[in-house]
């Protein structure tokens, strides 16, 4: 095999595909006495492909599997021990195999990134969990990746993007995503709502005038209202052939569990306390809206369910009396304020990395860009990477790091923004941690829960910020076909680099290794696996000079990955 052949995919399909299994809880159990299998090549149909993985980037989501084993969510209680998965979603590939029926849309040499977060006949099978992955040499790729229920699940890479270049669209894609206002901004049609009244909210004259009537629930249920408000809502259902349900002095699980056993898609309370607030907050359904119509500040901070704001895309605004659906006609959109100050916090790691880098790049970004971490070392690296790029845009960068600092620090996020941060992006899975970050937001501002904390994760969060100051709580989770195509689309424009991310490469054997390394937090970046590349462990950049120095002299400023240094790679192992 030489490089030359192998970018044209023309090469033989050999005989045995390397292959990492991972058989249970924890890294003992990924391979096979320590080690990738070699099985026998995956046999295509008339109706499928297979694909060669030439780039596999190593992720967190993958540890979280491997600490959880069969248990994990989207596993379903599988069975590892007997029916190991394969793990590995950042994939970048080019098909091999075309089958008969599937000529017509493919061809031997066409190259691909995969949008991970595959559904199938309504079922959430995913691409590195249910479905084979990429942390082995060659995949078979069926009627879940070729004709899911969103199409094909495949978007085509440009003939000039590096390999993992291609794979790190993924989580580039997650990041771009998280600045994109894909939430809706109004009632959902079609879906159940809930009004609850307090004695808090008897105060009040509400007003449902110049209300958008383009989108309407199905259902609207009121508990406790004022009599006036009932009658406005009365009139607006007979209007707009809503079911209206009164459920006055009723236990609040059991109206749910009547009304909306799923959860409601929006609820929406009037003048509650904290405690009402986390009462109903349990009874949120998916991509849930809950409104909060308050004109006093809460005695205490509400303690929610932080991992559903990030999963289940919970948002939780304010709206005044004279507009109670006025919580949905947000103040401004999700993307980084322009001239604004951000905090990312977290910002060491290889997704603090990624969002620190967007920030800066951005042609209209924040003015001020504050880094926190617990690593000095990974702190350090930031101005390292990025300074130069943050002074050509006039933006400045400040590092802090809370260990050192202690009660310090947060007088020191103070003295930066008095008045609050416009955006705030926390990457620490830890709940005291995403407590603390909500109460620094300005007014309008923006608060995303990256972190992938699990569902039933609770974290005290200062609602003041959002009934006072129209700030917006809300999380982000994985990516769409779309994010993956916008993020492909601005790193083949030359506007994105996802090879700044890259922090070490490594062969087939470095895969567990490597995600040993993404276990401990041990890089400033991510681990990229060529898996056809033998006897290459896993090699942090810097390094490259003292085993490799034909690649070494081809990395970019900062010993930073390039198509160049990938292609030297390959040359020195392929030939």
């Amino acid at each position: 095999m030489s490089f030359a052949s192998f970018r044209s995919g023309q090469d033989p399909i050999p005989a045995v595909n390397h292959v990492w299994h991972l058989y249970g809880e924890g890294l003992d159990s990924v391979g096979k006495d320590a080690s990738y299998e070699s099985k026998p090549m995956p046999e295509y149909g008339a109706d499928e492909l297979l694909a060669r993985v030439d780039a596999c980037g190593l992720c967190f989501s993958d540890v979280k599997v491997i600490r959880q084993g069969g248990s994990h969510p989207r596993l379903y209680n599988r069975d590892l021990a007997n029916d190991p998965i394969i793990l590995g979603h950042e994939v970048g590939m080019t098909i091999v195999g075309v089958g008969e029926n599937m000529k017509s849309q493919f061809e031997v040499g066409d190259r691909f990134v995969i949008q991970a977060d595959i559904y199938h006949k309504g079922v959430n099978l995913a691409f590195g969990y249910m479905l084979p992955g990429g942390l082995e040499q060659y995949v078979k790729l069926g009627e879940e990746v070729l004709r899911g229920d969103d199409g094909c699940y495949l978007i085509p890479v440009h003939e000039g993007t590096g390999y993992a270049e291609a794979a790190l669209a993924e989580p580039w894609a997650c990041v771009v995503r998280a600045y994109r206002d894909t939430r809706r901004s109004g009632l959902k049609q079609g879906g159940k709502a809930w009004i609850v009244g307090s004695r808090e909210g008897e105060r009040y004259s509400y007003e449902m005038g110049g209300m958008d009537t383009t989108t309407l629930p199905s259902e609207l249920v009121v508990t406790n209202c004022p009599q006036r408000f009932v009658e406005s809502l009365t009139n607006l259902a007979e209007i707009a052939s809503i079911k209206l349900s009164n459920a006055d002095g009723e236990d609040y699980e059991a109206i749910a569990q009547r009304h909306a056993p799923d959860g409601f898609d929006e609820i929406i309370v009037l003048g509650g306390d904290a405690a009402l607030i986390e009462t109903l907050s349990k009874l949120l359904g998916k991509d849930a809206v809950m409104t909060i119509i308050r004109e006093e500040p809460l005695d205490r901070m509400a303690e929610i369910d932080v991992g559903r704001v990030h999963y289940d895309a919970h948002q939780y605004v304010a709206a005044s009396p004279a507009r109670p659906l006025g919580g949905y006609q947000h103040p401004r959109p999700l993307k980084l304020q322009q001239d604004g100050l951000c905090w990312i916090c977290g910002a060491g790691g290889p997704m603090g990395m990624m969002h620190v880098q967007l920030a800066i790049e951005a042609s209209d970004g924040p003015r001020t860009v504050v880094c926190t971490d617990i690593d000095t070392d990974r702190l350090s690296r930031i101005p390292i990477r990025f300074g130069d790029a943050a002074k050509k845009r006039g933006c400045e960068l400040i590092l802090l790091n809370p260990k050192e600092l202690g009660d310090q620090f947060e007088v020191e996020l103070n003295r930066i923004a008095p008045e609050g941060y416009d955006d705030v992006v926390c990457l620490v899975p830890v709940p005291v941690i995403i407590s603390q970050c909500s109460r620094f937001l300005g007014k309008r501002g923006v608060f995303n829960i990256f972190a992938g904390v699990a569902r039933g994760t609770m974290a005290k969060m200062d609602m003041n910020k959002v009934i006072e100051n129209n700030v917006r709580f809300f999380g982000s989770s994985g990516s769409s076909i779309d994010d993956l195509k916008m993020t492909l689309s601005l790193a083949e424009r030359g506007e994105l680099s996802p090879n700044m991310a890259v922090a070490a490469v490594g062969g087939i054997e470095a895969v567990k290794d490597g995600l040993t390394a993404v276990s401990e937090s041990a890089m400033p970046g991510k681990i990229v696996i060529y898996p056809h590349i033998m006897n290459l462990p896993m090699t942090p950049l810097p390094q490259l000079k003292d085993v490799l120095p034909d690649v070494a002299a081809k990395l970019g400023p900062d010993d930073t990955w390039t198509r160049e240094a990938e292609q030297a790679l390959l040359q020195h192992f392929l030939g």
